[in-house]
């Protein structure tokens, strides 16, 4: 686990934060916009504290003076380190800086390397995303479960059919999963939380996370939360659709942010107009 004074590093690629073109807000923006503003609400009750969020930028261009400039404009310039980093190395250069989550325009190879060097990864779905309005706070960050915030080995029965899945769950319901990709990221958002938590301040936390899966709530959605808790973390909800569609309760919470593994989710998600990210599979 990380030093509890290390910040909690994103790295964004920048044409996801502003459009390289007109500088306009990308679809990570409200994203960013509602970091800045947990650090704001962190900061006024732990002043000293460096646990905080930061980004850093990945763009190859690291003398763009018009993108800080427009940092400055939507006054990120003090959450967002400078200069950007380029591309080259870059899972070493993210290794380097202790990145907790990497947002990437593109799929592919780069995702799947952050996610096996231990980061954790996803790719923007909707990059063209026409956000629908968010607070800024609390910050809300929604998970799936399997293949997100767990390993994909129960996903992976189910393609084999539900019937296979429910009888897998049964059979190994007190057995905790083991972690995937995303778990370092809800572990870093968790720390943050616990400031709160342990100085009696749990009604000032800016920042509030979910779980939002595909199981049932029997067996199969008992054996989610027991692994959660076997890792000594949690999520502050946590709601069970037996396979039904993620959208309505997409809509009702209004996160800044969502990760899934699988597109229908994430259609679910953009149709909502939230940020939607996947997450990479093996």
């Amino acid at each position: 686990m990380s030093d509890p004074e290390t910040p909690v590093t994103v790295a964004i690629t920048s044409e996801l934060l502003f459009d390289l073109q007109s500088r306009e807000p990308g679809p990570v923006f409200s994203f960013v916009k509602a970091l800045e503003a947990a650090n704001a609400q962190i900061k006024e009750h732990f002043p000293e504290t460096k646990e905080l969020f930061r980004v850093i930028l990945i763009n190859d261009n690291s003398s763009d003076k018009s993108l800080k400039e427009t940092l400055k404009k939507t006054q990120l310039d003090k959450l967002i380190v400078w200069p950007p980093v380029s591309g080259e190395n870059l899972i070493a250069k993210l290794k380097e800086n202790k990145t907790h989550l990497y947002l990437s325009a593109k799929t592919g190879f780069k995702i799947h390397e952050a996610v096996n060097a231990g980061i954790a990864a996803a790719s923007v779905f909707n990059s063209t995303l026409q956000q629908s309005e968010t607070p800024n706070l609390p910050l809300c960050v929604v998970f799936d479960g399997d293949a997100v915030l767990f390993s994909d080995e129960s996903e992976c029965v189910t393609e084999t059919g539900l019937e296979n899945f429910f009888k897998h769950e049964d059979e190994n319901v007190d057995i905790p999963m083991t972690e995937g990709p995303l778990k370092v990221f809800l572990e870093a958002l968790k720390r943050l939380q616990r400031k709160f938590y342990d100085n009696n301040k749990r009604e000032h936390c800016p920042i509030l996370t979910y779980l939002l899966t595909s199981r049932n709530a029997g067996n199969a959605g008992y054996r989610a939360l027991n692994t959660l808790k076997t890792w000594g973390l949690g999520t502050d909800q946590a709601y069970f659709l037996n396979g039904t569609s993620k959208g309505p309760l997409i809509k009702m919470i209004n996160p800044h942010i969502f990760f899934d593994d699988q597109k229908k989710h994430l259609e679910a998600a953009m149709k909502e107009g939230k940020l939607a990210c996947l997450v990479p599979r093996p």
